[in-house]
């Protein structure tokens, strides 16, 4: 019962590492480099740290939920979980929803 109980954890442990979140991934450069990302030629790359949050270039003013201004980037907060795209036209796809000049996958 206790090794079932175990695994069943396990399960939900994985379950829940799959959410949605932000890839931490090469961005163009565009200006300075978001904290946590270093330049390198053309693009801002993932500091060697492990503490880089995904990012996406900043559209206006404005960062989409969960997101906060880092130059002309927007980077993940500490607790979210979503992913966002920039918004093109004036819908977002199927499963995702609207936050500003952004698409945020729902959960």
């Amino acid at each position: 019962m206790r090794k079932t109980l175990l695994i069943a954890s396990g399960v939900l442990l994985s379950a829940s590492a799959v959410l949605a979140q932000q890839p931490v991934q090469p961005l163009p450069k565009v200006g300075g480099c978001p904290l946590g990302y270093t330049s390198s030629g053309n693009y801002c790359v993932p500091s060697s740290s492990g503490n880089t949050r995904g990012a996406i270039e900043k559209t206006g003013n404005s960062c989409p939920l969960g997101f906060y201004s880092s130059g002309n980037y927007c980077l993940s907060g500490p607790s979210n979980d979503r992913e966002a795209i920039q918004k093109t036209g004036k819908s977002c796809p199927l499963g995702w929803f609207s936050s500003g000049s952004y698409c945020l996958k729902s959960r």
